[in-house]
């Protein structure tokens, strides 16, 4: 038992060390391909968090639901939220932020939409095309959000999911987005938000976590609800007003749900020996910061539509 409680606890230190000095802080889009590289190489994250590397929907109110089954839901709820689900087949839709391709085969294989995933790591890039059926019309490229490298008016859709965090400038980000849409296209992003604090700034236990959020994630800011709807109205491109809703209720149980896949589903642990757990413990502190800022409104899963003019 003495034992059992000296190996705990060395883990435990391990982990808090790796994770006081190994934060992945914002540095360029190299630091944040890099980061996801690293995440796809070694298969953690894929193997608790599945094909789709972003929270789930539980509801509304929050329901008990499978994690993993709650991702793709989210999808679904998104394309109805977004009226997609109304569009044709072969309608062009670009996926901004793809990760290993998840959404871009639900909005192929369900919906027969023609679908291009881009991502700035080539490792995601990889294993999107590994995972994907060739039957499918999905292709999956290296691209930056800040610089597309399609041309003016080239999709029907544009879909995004939690991918402006990783923007240093939002409002380049929401330019991007709209000059590629084709006029009368749809612009659908979900995305991960602070509180808007230009009214009521944040306060002394807010920046610290904040901070936080940024550093250990590769975020160089997260934007408001408020602000990033405005940036994409200041871009002259948008037909009307942006619809925005927020979803920090119905995604809020996928934090600790999140953890709970470590203990659930303890064969990782052979999977990926003490490295992978370190690895993995090395998160927990962030996830819960997560939980802690999505419960008190620090944070807010934000929702957007926009209608190319």
């Amino acid at each position: 038992m003495n034992l059992l409680f000296f190996l705990v606890f060395l883990v435990l230190v391990v982990a808090i060390a790796l994770y006081l000095l190994t934060a992945r802080r914002y540095q360029s889009s190299s630091s944040v391909a890099n980061s996801y590289d690293q995440w796809t190489e070694d298969g953690i994250l894929e193997f608790y968090w599945g094909e789709h590397i972003h929270l789930g929907h539980y509801g509304s109110p929050p329901q008990r639901k499978d994690f993993l089954a709650a991702k793709s839901d989210f999808v679904r709820e998104m394309v109805n939220w977004s009226g997609l689900e109304k569009l044709p087949p072969k309608t062009t839709v670009l996926d901004v932020g793809c990760g290993i391709g998840g959404s871009s085969r639900i909005l192929a294989k369900d919906y027969g939409f023609a679908v291009t995933g881009i991502t700035i790591s080539p490792e995601q890039v990889k294993r999107a095309r590994e995972l994907t059926p060739q039957d499918l019309d999905v292709n999956f490229q290296v691209d930056d959000a800040m610089a597309l490298s399609f041309p003016d008016s080239s999709f029907d859709v544009v879909w995004s999911i939690e991918a402006g965090p990783h923007m240093p400038d939002k409002a380049i980000f929401a330019k991007e987005l709209m000059r590629v849409l084709k006029p009368g296209g749809i612009l659908v992003v979900a995305d991960w938000n602070q509180r808007d604090d230009r009214q009521n700034p944040l306060n002394f236990w807010e920046r610290p976590v904040m901070r936080q959020l940024l550093d250990q994630w590769s975020h160089p800011a997260f934007a408001s609800i408020e602000g990033f709807s405005e940036l994409l109205e200041a871009t002259g491109l948008t037909e009307e007003k942006v619809i925005t809703a927020d979803w920090t209720g119905e995604t809020l149980p996928s934090w600790l749900d999140s953890i709970w896949q470590g203990v659930a589903r303890p064969q990782g642990l052979v999977r990926f020996g003490l490295s992978g757990l370190i690895k993995s413990l090395r998160e927990v502190p962030t996830l819960l910061l997560m939980r802690l800022a999505f419960g008190t409104g620090l944070c807010r899963f934000g929702m957007f539509r926009a209608f190319r003019r």
